[in-house]
């Protein structure tokens, strides 16, 4: 899950996805499943060949029960270039149809059918085009516009989020926080008489980072799974991109637990401000970010000590310390002590 969530963050391997994601969906969802394609005003012409010789069985059999020449040509005209081939085939073939009931149909349309101009005496079959569905057309003109649209589509991404980030080499906000964690010192817990963690993080926001959003597996020593923990934006304040930052979201989920625990870091400013703090509220426990700060979430099983390493506020036309350019937070997790039932 982690691995998926650090590729996503990578905007070429996101458009890549979603490209492959809406191609499929289109395709098999929509064009097959719910809005397959439907042929109209079809012509014997689009047929089968073998159902190409039942249909003009059925049009001698039909004539020569009720003989109607006009019927008899439109039919045969239907049948579009192919029609001379089929009924040299129905003639050699064994059918149900006689001899002499296929010798006056063709008679008929030979004889009658004839091209304006044509040199008396002479037969020459009219036939017509064989008609192709309007839906093919539009077919055509959807796929080249989807076509179009995935052009000019990855054309934008690789402007917006890659070129622009990577312009003279220059790294993107989410490569310095990776740096910056990298740098960052650790808690030594057991020089300070304390048990380990059985997991230790570091994680870093940069302003710039829109996407930032840092998960962590939590595992025993055993390598057994119990749980996930991580930082990410939950506010943000004035419009315009990069993102003001105004606080971000600490959590932990216990897989023995039935609820994530959370805590909100509000910056100075939204802490400060009961509209903004009131509405953060609801996502979990409001926390002033202060340079040093320990934060403590518990669930079942699990104790999480987030700690904030290092944090910097932007310059702007926003009010003074109201958004982040940069945060690092430390997250230990320890097995929460197993409580024993009071002796009897």
């Amino acid at each position: 899950m982690d691995k998926i969530r650090e590729y996503l963050k990578n905007p070429l391997i996101t458009a890549a996805a979603g490209i492959v994601v809406g191609a499929i969906f289109g395709l098999i969802v929509l064009g097959w499943g719910l809005f397959p394609i439907t042929y109209i005003n079809a012509t014997p012409a689009n047929l089968r060949d073998d159902l190409k010789v039942d249909y003009l069985t059925m049009a001698i059999d039909s004539f020569a029960k009720a003989p109607d020449n006009a019927v008899a040509i439109q039919r045969w005209k239907d049948l579009g270039p192919d029609a001379s081939t089929v009924l040299d085939t129905l003639q050699s073939s064994a059918t149900k149809l006689t001899p002499d009931e296929i010798t006056a149909f063709r008679v008929v349309v030979k004889s009658q059918a004839t091209v304006p101009g044509a040199t008396p005496g002479a037969t020459s079959v009219v036939t017509t085009p064989t008609p192709k569905p309007a839906s093919n057309n539009l077919i055509i003109i959807l796929s080249v516009l989807c076509l179009l649209l995935v052009v000019i589509g990855g054309a934008i991404a690789y402007i917006l989020l890659i070129r622009n980030r990577t312009a003279k080499g220059e790294p993107t906000p989410a490569m310095q926080a990776q740096e910056l964690s990298k740098a960052a010192e650790r808690t030594s817990y057991q020089t300070q008489d304390q048990e380990p963690p059985i997991a230790q993080f570091m994680t870093t926001y940069m302003a710039g980072d829109d996407l930032y959003d840092d998960s962590f597996s939590i595992d025993s020593p055993s390598g057994e799974f119990l749980g996930e923990c991580g930082v990410g934006i939950s506010d943000t304040i004035g419009v315009g991109d990069p993102k003001k930052v105004t606080a971000f979201e600490v959590w932990l989920f216990d897989k023995n637990d039935i609820q994530t625990v959370t805590q909100v870091v509000m910056s100075a400013h939204a802490f400060n401000d009961p509209a903004i703090r009131q509405k953060l509220e609801s996502k979990g426990e409001p926390v002033l970010a202060e340079s040093g700060k320990k934060i403590l979430l518990e669930t079942a099983t699990l104790q999480l000590e987030a700690r904030i390493v290092d944090l910097s506020y932007g310059q702007g036309a926003l009010p003074a310390n109201s958004f982040f350019e940069r945060m690092t937070l430390e997250l230990a997790i320890w097995p929460k002590p197993a409580q024993t039932a009071p002796a009897a």
